[in-house]
């Protein structure tokens, strides 16, 4: 088992413990399996189908933390020219 540290989620954030591919795999050489491209009854791109390899489980994780959603700074917009916070003098 070769394991790494993963970031998930947009909503909800979580730090994971995932497994990898095996890099010696002689069936899929270390990316955990095949893409096939297919087509629709026109001949067309319609997708890509996923052939996991046996060397990796992809739906092994383990969650370690939860991260905490940190609110955002609420600043009063502040115009830049306004006289106290820069000079109204041409730099020239």
């Amino acid at each position: 088992m070769r394991l790494r540290l993963q970031l998930i989620g947009w909503d909800h954030r979580t730090l994971v413990l995932t497994d990898t591919p095996a890099p010696e795999c002689p069936r899929c050489e270390g990316e955990g399996g095949h893409a096939y491209d297919y087509g629709d009854h026109n001949g067309e791109y319609a997708g890509t189908e996923w052939d996991p390899c046996p060397c990796w489980d992809e739906n092994r994780r383990w969650a370690l933390l939860r991260l905490p959603r940190l609110p955002r700074r609420r600043r009063a917009w502040r115009d830049p020219w306004e006289t106290g916070g820069y000079s109204d003098e041409p730099p020239f």
